[in-house]
């Protein structure tokens, strides 16, 4: 009996110095635990996030689809036009901005609210880069200036104000004509009645972009180097945005992803030629594009 009690005290007496909290060894693997299941969440996080970011995207150009079907409708299916992407410029921007009031928030081109839907949540920040683009003010010749975005930049209008940020741009041909070279009568730029095109499917008319607007050419090739572009062709949409895509509003107001080397077989205008030397029906070889869009899918 002696012998069991004194066990019991030597327990009691054991337990009464062990310390409370976790030892160093038990700590370090928490800490590996820890760290292996961040390491395997959180690529799959952001991978999610991208996903959510992109649907956040496309849904915004469906609004506008929807809204620009609607003044299409209103107005014979007709865009405004002229050469220079002022009526466009106008048009994204969701206000026209005359001449007797440039500063004016006056929305009379139409009347919806698009800063709501201007900026692709993957380019918010503005970029750093100058530009100056003269347009047409309500018949009077101006300027636009402000910064050049990027594949994860929006591009801003500072002047005239007020100031106005997007990460969208247009398809300028569809404000000149839709053809090159354009079609005008006395000087003023021949409007096309787009809802009776055929394959609007492929004609494109928003898209994520570095700038306002583009005009691509059949002679336009890709850019050298990611996010190097030339901002006023093809190389405005040559972003890899979106997982080697990009999205993209067509004329009959679907959206879906677009690659990036699919950009080269869209129906940008009337005359351009979709199986042309940077497509696979015109021979464009792997080791012809620029190594950074090697990898992308060929079309």
């Amino acid at each position: 009996m002696a012998k069991r009690t004194h066990a019991f005290k030597r327990r009691d007496a054991d337990h009464r110095h062990r310390p409370g909290g976790f030892t160093l060894i038990e700590l370090l693997v928490v800490i590996s635990i820890i760290g292996l299941l961040m390491a395997v969440l959180l690529p799959s996080l952001g991978a999610a996030r991208k996903r959510a970011r992109a649907a956040v995207c496309q849904s915004n150009l469906r609004q506008w689809g929807t809204t620009l079907d609607l003044y299409a409708r209103e107005y014979e299916g007709r865009f405004p036009t002229n050469g220079d992407g002022g009526a466009g410029i106008w048009f994204l921007r969701g206000v026209f901005l005359g001449k007797d009031e440039p500063n004016a928030d006056a929305g009379t081109l139409h009347h919806f609210e698009t800063k709501g839907i201007a900026l692709c949540p993957m380019a918010v920040k503005p970029g750093s880069f100058p530009f100056g683009s003269s347009a047409d003010f309500g018949g009077a010749e101006g300027r636009v200036e402000g910064t050049s975005g990027s594949t994860f930049e929006a591009w801003e209008i500072l002047s005239p104000a007020p100031p106005f940020r997007g990460s969208y741009g247009f398809n300028n041909w569809l404000f000149s004509g839709f053809s090159w070279p354009p079609r005008t009568r006395c000087g003023r730029f021949l409007e096309a009645d787009f809802l009776s095109f055929k394959g609007r499917a492929k004609i494109p008319v928003l898209l994520d972009a570095a700038f306002l607007w583009g005009a691509p050419r059949n002679s336009h090739g890709p850019p050298l180097q990611e996010d190097r572009v030339s901002i006023f062709n093809v190389q405005n949409f040559c972003l890899n945005r979106h997982g080697g895509c990009l999205n993209g509003l067509f004329l009959d107001w679907s959206v879906r992803k677009v690659g990036l080397k699919e950009l080269w077989t869209l129906r940008w205008y009337d005359q351009f030629d979709r199986a042309g030397p940077w497509t696979k029906a015109g021979g464009v070889r792997p080791q012809d594009w620029p190594e950074w869009m090697r990898k992308f899918k060929d079309y």
